[in-house]
């Protein structure tokens, strides 16, 4: 099994690791700058030095008629000697006095020497270590004196110093990185642990839902894309809970449909069987079984119709129709039902003919359905109200009815697979679902309105056909 990778640790290997390297990098880069400029700065000061004891030896010994004893005199006298030491250094490349009064006792390694005899200025800089052990920095200026006594004069001064004051400085850089890095550290760890904290209830809530718990709330009230991740996480949750809620009560009244049908004629049978004789009882009993096995048809066709849909096999066999027809004969097929109810269907049949690309048995379909819950939903004494109208190239078909309305929280629901707003009224609470995938099949759009306690009207709109299309059958 694989070694599980934290966020936190992808952070620490990546970006971390980047940044204390580019810190480590930078204070390389800041050592250098710093010896760079302390370093320059001795070796101009070194020079400048120089540049005035070589003039002045110069003067000396072009002036003096004792040329030897000014030049040691003013060597031996040099005003620095506390902390640089000035030596003579005749043609042969030895050195033959110094600032320290001492005669010089054995062999100098000189490379700045070596550089001022070949250098345009005639000036040449060494910095190194010595066999002792002490960084030392020398600089050699050649004298313009015609005698091999004295060729060059040199300067040698102590970096320890210089050395012990670049260390102070890049202490306190190193310190000023160190914080840089346990701020940066703790910050990221903080800013990590937001991340990572609502992420794992996230997790953990998903698991949940996994397992059929929809009762989870994540609660993170930042305005960032992780509180609007966890908000959308909430409703995805709130969402699935009601869907399931929904297909539970679906269940339930799809269980409670057919077993109510079922039940009817399984009774009817039997009585029928057990009295063969009593003919108006026999009549009654097959009527009554004749509807509900309607109704049981009815229902099954309905659903096949809703898992054709679900499973994209829902086809539409189209051609030219006559919209107006087919919504006469679904007012007619529940005219009677509505008069036995004390209801009233309130329809004028239009006189022209408005044609459409469609299929005449879906359209019919959706007609049949949406009266036949006008009629269910509207109480004794009301009225069902059918209206149609063709403007340019719309048709609008309308539905309205007086019975118990919508709230207004179920309105944006009802076309909601599964979804029923009274619970007390027979129905599967898919019809309107496929009512309203058949009219977006046809390019048209079904709306619906109410008011609760007063009415409901369902809009359909349908584009009118236009002639220049092919009769054909097609699938959506």
């Amino acid at each position: 099994m694989s070694k599980k990778t934290t966020i936190a640790n992808r952070w620490f290997l990546k970006s971390f690791s980047v940044v204390l390297i580019a810190l480590l990098i930078l204070d390389v880069v800041l050592y250098g700058v710093f010896r760079a400029y302390f370093y320059g700065t001795v070796e101009q000061q070194l020079k400048g030095e120089l540049t005035v004891i070589s003039a002045v030896l110069t003067r000396s010994y072009n002036t003096s008629a004792n040329t030897g004893d000014e030049i040691r005199n003013t060597i031996e006298n040099f005003s620095k000697k506390n902390s640089m030491e000035l030596m003579m250094i005749n043609s042969g490349g030895k050195v033959i006095i110094t600032s320290s009064g001492f005669s010089p006792y054995g062999e100098y390694v000189m490379p700045d020497y070596d550089k001022a005899l070949t250098s345009q200025d005639g000036i040449g800089v060494y910095n190194g270590v010595q066999e002792n052990g002490e960084n030392v920095m020398a600089v050699t200026c050649m004298l313009d004196i015609d005698d091999y006594r004295y060729n060059a004069v040199r300067v040698i001064v102590s970096l320890t110093g210089i050395d012990a004051q670049l260390g102070k400085v890049m202490l306190f850089t190193i310190f000023v990185s160190g914080c840089v890095i346990l701020l940066m550290l703790f910050l990221g760890l903080y800013f990590i642990g937001s991340i990572v904290k609502p992420l794992r209830q996230i997790s953990k809530n998903a698991r949940k839902i996994a397992q059929g718990d929809f009762s989870v709330d994540i609660d993170y009230k930042t305005n960032d894309e992780l509180g609007e991740l966890c908000r959308v996480f909430n409703y995805m949750a709130n969402e699935l809970k009601n869907s399931e809620n929904i297909k539970n009560d679906f269940i339930s009244s799809v269980s409670h449909e057919l077993r109510t049908p079922l039940t009817a004629i399984r009774g009817w049978s039997e009585t029928i069987m057990s009295s063969p004789e009593d003919k108006k009882t026999a009549a009654k009993g097959m009527r009554i079984i004749s509807e509900e096995s309607g109704r049981l048809a009815a229902m099954v066709e309905e659903l096949l119709d809703f898992s054709k849909m679900q499973s994209g096999r829902f086809n539409l066999s189209m051609e030219y129709m006559d919209v107006y027809a087919e919504l006469t004969d679904a007012v007619i097929m529940y005219s009677s039902r509505a008069t036995q109810e004390n209801k009233v269907i309130i329809y004028e049949e239009p006189m022209d003919i408005v044609t459409i690309y469609g299929d005449k048995n879906r359209i019919r379909q959706v007609f049949i359905n949406i009266i036949d819950n006008a009629v269910k939903y509207t109480p004794p004494g009301g009225s069902i109200i059918v209206n149609a109208k063709a403007e340019k190239d719309i048709i609008y078909l309308i539905i309205e009815d007086t019975g118990c309305g919508i709230a207004k929280a179920d309105l944006q629901k009802v076309k909601t697979k599964f979804f029923k707003a009274n619970n007390t009224v027979r129905g599967s609470g898919i019809g309107l679902a496929v009512a309203d995938e058949i009219i977006t099949a046809h390019g048209g759009e079904l709306e619906i309105e109410s008011e609760e306690g007063k009415y409901t009207r369902v809009i359909i709109t349908l584009p009118i056909a236009k002639r220049d299309k092919q009769e054909g059958t097609e699938d959506v």
